[in-house]
């Protein structure tokens, strides 16, 4: 088992994570309760990481994270193949899952309700917090998990922007490509079958939060009093 491309891999999922939340959630609410000029075309960039493949999403981030990049040089920060560099490629392919879950769970939430929350003088910030993300809650909980799990998963645009440096730049998955291709099948097995169990767990407890609440027994008891009486 290579302990150490286990450990980076958990590095760069937990950073990638946090950005996916960080930058993914503002997005999901402003996609989800305003419209403006633009909106489609932006919604589908915002998706294209689902569809593109890896090489393709690896070799924009080359372009963005390398010299000469507008970005580089105004930020003066070099991270290319580096795990840096890593946690941005995580952050690109997990986000649009974030954002696309998000969304729909807080487009599902009642508008009325926060309507009416204005009307007794609550500000934005407070009906976001205190109405729209907790009842959208389990629609944004699976967002991030799946976003996660995408971001422990990528390989390809990983492969690009960091290189395969052991110890260094070296996640999981590129270190079970790197297991297969000098035949160690041992500690491929044992890899796969890592990240395969991490994987069902996040899928497992994301169908958990999709499956419908039990109604509580005095509503339960109430609708069926209702049904008999009619």
């Amino acid at each position: 088992m290579n302990w150490p491309a286990l450990w980076l891999s958990l590095q760069v999922t937990a950073l990638a994570t946090f950005l996916i939340v960080a930058l993914g959630l503002p997005m999901a609410w402003l996609l989800a309760r305003t419209s403006f000029s633009g909106q489609i075309v932006l919604e589908t960039v915002l998706l294209l990481p689902l569809v593109l493949p890896p090489s393709v999403i690896g070799y924009y981030l080359l372009l963005a994270l390398g010299r000469g990049s507008p970005v580089v040089e105004w930020l003066q920060i070099r991270i290319l193949f580096s795990w840096p560099a890593a946690v941005v490629a995580a952050t690109v392919v997990g986000l649009p899952l974030m954002i696309q879950s998000s969304k729909a769970a807080i487009a599902n939430v009642d508008p009325r309700l926060e309507q009416a929350a204005r009307t007794l003088g609550a500000s934005e910030l407070r009906i976001i917090t205190r109405i729209t993300l907790p009842l959208a809650r389990r629609g944004i909980v699976a967002g991030i998990v799946l976003g996660g799990a995408r971001a422990l998963g990528e390989f390809g645009a990983t492969l690009m922007v960091t290189g395969n440096i052991p110890g260094r730049t070296q996640t999981l998955p590129v270190a079970i490509y790197d297991a297969v291709q000098a035949q160690r099948y041992a500690d491929a097995n044992l890899m796969v079958l890592v990240m395969t169990a991490i994987a069902f767990v996040g899928l497992w407890w994301v169908r958990q939060l999709e499956r419908p609440r039990p109604a509580p027994v005095a509503l339960q008891e109430e609708r069926d009093a209702t049904v008999l009486g009619r």
